[in-house]
């Protein structure tokens, strides 16, 4: 409020405690004799008689006053909490948010609501919406920061959005998140700094900070700093009408070489205000809380915190697990939604949910996949009749693109489901995560139970337990879904030929009806039977045979690769010849030949397809044919599309689609029926260690919900690729 000095001495005594009135300055040609009734209220900032010093004035106070208004919205680690339901899971869920937001795609829909909002809360504020038409007009990602210190509607309503978590809002800024991000990472410090914030707060926020000392805590929204302290102690004298808030001084160290993942700058280049040294933090920053401070000598406590990484916490296994279920590359709406389903934010989640619904064309396949998961979603919101209704629409979309088969006697083989298929229909578009997660062992080869050493083949059980071949271990492995550690169930006992070793296994199955296992015993020349429910040993089924890969139809037949004899075998039961069904004629390149051959499939029809390996091809052989023909590859080794180098691991859908890792040009290429090139789904980003690469794929495997897992064999890992 601006008042004369005549009107200022009636009006200023009555409004004075009025929470509305923050700031009141006096504008008259007195100032000597208004001063002196002036400086009995606190909020009289400033007695003036020359405008251009009013103007600068208020402008110096708006600053601090915008200070003051951005409180922090805080999220708490604490070690009494070990749940996922309370403070712990809300610390964590508010960084997978952020994490999640930042890389969905923008769109002008996202945009043009986004200014609708902006000018529904500008309305009536002509200066603020001049600002909000040369936003529209103007803005561009290199002035981001310019906007962010400007005193517009912009800092306002990002920062009042990630404070009281509008969450919708923040979704329509996200681009605008992003852009402050990328100028934050451009300009990062290069330096630790010390930095300083001076802030109110009520007592019940003090004494709630102090009960978490050495203890983490993540701010939700932008956190403004200054290297000087002489700049953030003015803040600690703004009035408060309530007489109820403490003055607080933070001091953080914040040390760029140890925290990447979340950037903090000096803004003051691009900032309104230059001479402020201003450090600006991200939302999801987090500290710890090293110590709270207060003497009869500082009339504030001081709060000394340390800017820390993501993996300085006793929930960084989760955060990072989390995270890699995200993966590194461009999120959709699915996920979003999927991420808010699991805060147990349902109805946000049915609302990204039916946004993408609107955006996806009528034939995408993604809609399917949307329908079910808003059946689900419904069911569990308890709204069983539109639940039923999404569930419709699934089957519908399925017939009405032909995702599912019609002729009787499809219909029949189709009740069965081959070893390492999908048990859905997976559409010929359709499309998994770039990004893989790892979901069995990590980037280095080691015997401990959450290691692997150059595995091989590997099994998917209904529930997603993944059985591993543990080649340089001598071992089956398994590992329950989502657990951290797995557990030897075959082997483990070195390398031998004994009832309870094995010597470098290359494959490996789950023979239900028997509840065992059937392992591809290479360096001993035999496949074992082993009981899954702790056995100390297995029997050999199968000797004198070069095992490689192996598979077993609905009949219980099995097929096994003999990579000496270069052919396939299948043996019925009580069979202990076999009978060749692939190659058999030598080694060579002809079409009634193979090449140490590796893995096979068997799909309904019983139709044998074998990667051949020394021939960079995948061959299907029908049931008693004499030769067999080329489906993938064949044009030599190379990495264009059209060929094929080394391939291993190879599975078929129900379109008789065929998808071949291809190990050593590090990638999962798909090849449709009587394609004469594939195309790249997994990997083909080099060979290496990062979330989108590979390094000698070789096991490959469907789930039933058609997600492909692949044995990375290089990296001694499993990776799980999401369908999408």
């Amino acid at each position: 409020m601006i008042v004369s000095g005549r009107l200022g001495r009636e009006i200023v005594p009555s409004i004075h405690q009025l929470q509305q009135i923050i700031l009141i300055y006096v504008y008259c040609g007195d100032k000597e004799s208004n001063k002196a009734w002036a400086d009995k209220f606190s909020k009289v900032k400033a007695v003036v008689d020359d405008s251009n010093e009013l103007i600068s004035r208020i402008e110096v106070d708006h600053k601090t006053q915008k200070m003051v208004e951005e409180s922090m919205t805080i999220n708490f680690f604490t070690d009494a909490d070990k749940s996922m339901t309370g403070l712990n899971g809300k610390f964590v869920f508010s960084q997978i948010l952020i994490d999640c937001l930042l890389r969905l795609k923008y769109t002008p829909v996202d945009k043009k609501e986004l200014i609708y909002r902006c000018k529904q809360e500008c309305k009536g504020n002509k200066k603020q919406l001049d600002y909000l038409h040369e936003f529209e007009i103007d803005y561009s990602p290199d002035k981001v920061l310019l906007w962010y210190t400007r005193q517009s509607f912009f800092f306002k309503t990002l920062n009042a959005a990630l404070r009281t978590e509008d969450f919708h809002l923040m979704f329509l800024f996200r681009a605008y998140i992003l852009d402050i991000y990328d100028q934050l990472k451009k300009c990062q410090s290069k330096n630790p700094l010390r930095v300083y914030r001076g802030q109110k707060m009520s007592n019940d926020e003090l004494q709630n900070l102090k009960r978490r000392l050495n203890q983490f805590i993540s701010v939700n929204s932008f956190f403004s700093t200054s290297t000087n302290k002489n700049v953030a102690l003015p803040f600690l004298n703004i009035d408060d009408t309530t007489d109820k808030l403490v003055p607080v001084l933070y001091e953080i160290d914040a040390d760029p070489n140890k925290v990447t993942g979340k950037p903090f700058a000096d803004i003051s280049a691009y900032s309104e205000f230059p001479g402020e040294s201003e450090i600006l933090f991200m939302p999801g920053s987090i500290f710890r809380l090293n110590s709270f401070n207060h003497s009869s000598d500082d009339p504030y406590w001081i709060i000394r915190m340390t800017l820390c990484s993501d993996d300085e916490h006793d929930l960084k296994q989760v955060l990072m697990y989390m995270k890699q279920q995200l993966g590194n590359g461009e999120t959709n709406l699915r996920t979003l939604g999927k991420v808010l389903w699991k805060m147990g934010k349902l109805d946000l989640a049915k609302q990204y949910f039916t946004r993408l619904l609107n955006e996806l064309s009528p034939n995408d396949p993604l809609l399917s996949t949307l329908y079910d998961d808003l059946g689900e979603l419904e069911s569990q919101i308890g709204d069983f009749n539109m639940s039923i209704q999404w569930y419709q629409k699934s089957a519908e979309f399925k017939s009405q693109n032909q995702l599912t088969s019609t002729s009787s006697v499809n219909e029949a083989s189709n009740s069965v489901v081959p070893l390492r298929a999908s048990s859905i229909d997976i559409h010929p578009n359709a499309k998994w995560s770039q990004n893989g997660i790892t979901v069995v062992g990590r980037n280095e080869y080691g015997s401990g139970t959450n290691q692997l050493r150059y595995p091989r083949g590997l099994y998917i059980d209904d529930d997603q337990t993944i059985y591993v071949a543990d080649y340089g271990n001598h071992r089956i492995v398994e590992w329950k879904y989502g657990a951290t550690n797995g557990k030897v169930i075959a082997g483990g006992n070195g390398p031998g030929n004994e009832a309870n070793q094995l010597n470098h296994p290359r494959d490996v199955i789950v023979d239900k009806e028997r509840d065992s296992l059937i392992i591809s015993d290479w360096g001993n020349n035999r496949v074992v039977r082993w009981p899954r429910q702790d056995s100390a040993s297995g029997e050999t089924i199968i000797s004198n045979i070069a095992c490689f890969g192996l598979t077993m139809d609905e009949n219980e037949s099995l097929y096994i690769v003999d990579d000496i004899k270069h052919e396939v075998r299948r043996y019925k039961i009580g069979d202990t010849e076999g009978t060749v069904v692939a190659g058999g004629n030598g080694q060579g390149n002809r079409l009634d030949q193979l090449s140490n051959p590796c893995y096979i499939f068997v799909d309904r029809n019983h139709l044998v397809y074998v990667s051949d390996f020394g021939n960079d091809r995948v061959m299907k052989w029908e049931e008693d044919a004499k030769q067999g023909t080329v489906v993938a590859g064949g044009q030599g080794e190379g990495d264009s599309l059209t060929q094929l180098y080394c391939p291993e691991g190879v599975v078929v859908d129900q379109l008789g689609t065929v998808y071949v890792a291809d190990s050593v040009n590090y990638r999962i290429m798909r090849w449709p029926k009587e394609a004469t090139q594939g195309t790249v789904i997994g990997g083909g980003n080099g060979e290496g260690t990062q979330s989108n690469q590979l390094g000698n794929p070789i096991g490959l495997s469907f789930d039933r919900q058609g997600n492909l897992y692949i044995v990375d064999n290089n990296n001694h890992r499993v990776q799980k690729f999401d369908i999408q």
